[in-house]
């Protein structure tokens, strides 16, 4: 077959550099930090939204107890939609490009916020308010899917590969932001406000006021340039990419190894050490930044006030802890980082929890913030970088995404639940919850021993890492 016989295809030539600047590199900064950010806030306000008011107001018609249920349930549906939204977008984003995607995204997640502070309530229309309120949460989910995963593989594909572990930090410190912004709005409405009030309807302020946020990352979206690397790759013509059988004749016939390569070799090796390098953070996150706070102050039976304290207290803490660790990952490499890490992360384990269970506040403190910051915030760090730099160029954005999604809903679906059945029978025993954690941590150190390094690496490369 001629290099003709497929349009706009030559055969003989490489794809043109994508030179980007500064100013360049910076909206892309600022699009992964936003659309985290957002992200995170939009569900957060949600789970202290269901936690407070909602099962007064959309499931008000009921058993009381059973209005609670709902009212999570709600919050739970918007995980289901998330690997459903990731597979459907990326594999959008990996056929014609990042900006588009993330702009659709962004704008699906953010409208589906909004639209929640302008619904009925059932007092108003009845058993129309929950099924409006699930069908918004189900559209929040499936835009959120490809959100995060659609960032870090952004920011790898636009920072310089000497940079691309502190650049990509930003996606991890958007998390903090939105976590924090949300749970502020929520303090100062409960400060300031009747309760009653709130019922009524002051809980509409935070979902309405996220429209700006949205709008301002919209904007921002609308002027960034396309990934570098998605213009570099072979297999993109005019913007989109070949097909398998269309790449396959190309690569055959210009004798393109590593394209060739990529096509004949599956990446389950790949896929196993992203799956489980993601499966041991996300574990960790679920029994930390969930189940924890509630042992604190239920089992541990510590003041209500100092779980949300030392969870803003650590958050905090991450501004400096997510940047340091991926510089560290740029100057050390990642696979080494995510050993040493990982490592601390066991040797601290058993120590942190204990102090935690002093039910000395001051104790409880330092021990919250040293294994979520190492544990969680550490891993999350270097995992927003490593899994798009383990995937090859061609399906990057589908195998990050779906791989995140799938071992995050396995983590953390069934971290906090063994963790609270485990130390009921164990009659409020911590023991549960290191050894929980240790098995999610001791998943992730495996799984960066058994790879190769994997740092800045070419990702134009159709090839997987390994």
């Amino acid at each position: 077959m001629s290099s003709s016989s497929l349009p706009g295809v030559d055969a003989s030539a490489s794809p043109p550099t994508a030179k980007r600047s500064v100013g360049d590199l910076a909206r892309a900064a600022v699009s992964g930090w936003l659309g985290t950010a957002l992200e995170f806030m939009d569900f957060q306000l949600y789970s202290l939204a269901a936690a407070l008011v909602f099962s007064q107001i959309f499931f008000a018609g009921g058993d009381a107890a059973m209005a609670v249920v709902l009212a999570m349930a709600t919050y739970g549906v918007g995980y289901v939609a998330r690997p459903v939204g990731a597979f459907f977008f990326a594999r959008i984003g990996d056929k014609i490009g990042r900006k588009q995607v993330l702009f659709y995204t962004i704008l699906l997640m953010g409208a589906a916020t909004t639209l929640i502070g302008v619904l009925p309530t059932y007092e108003q229309v009845g058993i129309l308010a929950p099924i409006l309120l699930v069908i918004l949460r189900l559209a929040q989910g499936f835009g959120a899917g490809a959100e995060i995963s659609g960032a870090g593989v952004m920011l790898a594909e636009y920072a310089p590969d000497n940079r691309r572990g502190i650049v990509a930090s930003l996606v991890a410190l958007g998390t903090n932001c939105g976590t924090l912004f949300a749970s502020g709005i929520w303090a100062i409405l409960l400060a300031v406000m009747m309760e009653s009030d709130v019922i009524a309807w002051g809980w509409r302020i935070p979902f309405i006021g996220s429209a700006v946020i949205m709008l301002f990352a919209l904007w921002v979206r609308f002027n960034l340039k396309e990934s570098p690397v998605f213009e570099e790759r072979t297999d993109v013509v005019d913007g989109k990419a070949l097909s398998r059988a269309e790449l396959k004749k190309v690569a055959t016939e210009t004798n393109d190894i590593r394209t060739l390569e990529s096509l004949e070799r599956k990446p389950l090796k790949a896929v196993l050490v992203s799956f489980f390098l993601r499966f041991g953070q996300a574990g960790n996150s679920g029994i930390v930044q969930t189940y924890l706070i509630s042992f604190i102050t239920i089992t541990l039976a510590v003041s209500k006030e100092v779980g949300p304290e030392v969870v803003i207290v650590s958050s905090l803490l991450g501004f400096v802890t997510i940047p340091v660790v991926g510089w560290l990952g740029d100057r050390f490499g990642r696979r080494r980082m995510y050993i040493v890490m990982s490592a601390l992360s066991l040797v601290l384990i058993v120590p942190t929890l204990l102090l935690i269970n002093s039910r000395e506040v001051g104790w409880i403190f330092v021990g919250y913030a040293l294994i979520h910051n190492i544990s969680v915030l550490g891993l999350a760090s270097m995992e927003n970088i490593s899994i798009p730099e383990i995937f090859g160029a061609r399906n990057r954005y589908t195998l990050t995404a779906v791989v995140r999604e799938i071992a995050a809903i396995i983590a953390t679906g069934i971290g906090p639940v063994i963790a609270a059945a485990w130390v009921a029978a164990a009659t409020g025993s911590i023991v549960p919850i290191m050894v929980l954690m240790g098995v999610f941590t001791a998943s992730a150190l495996v799984a960066a021993l058994v790879a190769p390094e994997w740092t800045g690496r070419d990702l134009t490369d159709p090839r997987a890492a390994m």
